[in-house]
């Protein structure tokens, strides 16, 4: 009886701060969207800022709208417009305890620039630029929970995978059932780990038989013009 009570109880706590998670969500929700009302600098780019809640939390898209983009084309260096947004969403997104997750997207146009450079490395390089911009503005180092690029593989526009708003910076003001989730998935496990690198048991004996018969002294052949050599 005792220990079915403690349990009633802890689902009660749990209930109660998810709900009151949610208020705080909400109320941020309603904060952010004065603070573009007022702010001069996120007015003019008002209609690049969308905002909504999630099940991982409270998500702040920035957008690429034609001929107003957030990087040139290719690259990871923000605009200074784009700087200057970051830096104002910094002041409110910094002010609270949660975590934040910052994800760069891409549209389909595949990149060119550099060969083995593709745009998975481009939505990375861009995620973790706005990190530093947001960290300037004033969003502490340990509120950073994850920085993820998604190349194309997330569309905002599917019809058009090309579309301008497909290139965007996505910020996510994590709830605590979200965090839970990535420590418990990217941590230590409490299962036995397999070591694949280990050498098998026929592996071993093979390696002891070639190491007394001397073959190990033996010298290579040169490898053949244009053939690997790892």
């Amino acid at each position: 009886m005792e220990s079915s009570q403690i349990q009633i109880e802890d689902e009660v706590v749990d209930e109660l701060s998810e709900t009151l998670e949610q208020r705080r969500m909400q109320e941020l929700f309603q904060e952010l969207k004065e603070q573009i009302k007022q702010d001069e600098t996120l007015q003019e780019f008002k209609d690049q800022l969308l905002i909504d809640i999630t099940d991982e939390g409270l998500r702040i898209q920035i957008v690429d709208r034609s001929g107003r983009p957030m990087f040139d084309s290719g690259r990871a260096e923000l605009k200074y417009y784009s700087q200057d947004i970051l830096f104002e969403l910094a002041k409110t997104l910094g002010s609270v305890n949660n975590k934040l997750s910052i994800t760069g997207h891409t549209d389909s146009t595949p990149f060119s620039g550099r060969p083995g450079y593709t745009n998975w490395e481009l939505s990375a390089d861009r995620a973790n630029t706005a990190r530093r911009a947001l960290v300037a503005g004033g969003v502490r180092q340990q509120q950073i929970a994850r920085v993820v690029g998604l190349s194309d593989s997330v569309l905002f526009d599917k019809e058009d995978p090309n579309a301008p708003v497909n290139r965007r910076i996505s910020i996510i003001v994590l709830n605590k059932k979200t965090v839970d989730n990535i420590q418990s998935t990217a941590g230590q496990s409490d299962e036995p780990l397999i070591d694949l690198t280990q050498p098998t048991e026929a592996e071993r004996e093979a390696a002891r038989e070639r190491l007394e018969s001397g073959e190990w002294l033996q010298e290579k052949e040169e490898p053949a013009p244009g053939e690997l050599n790892w």
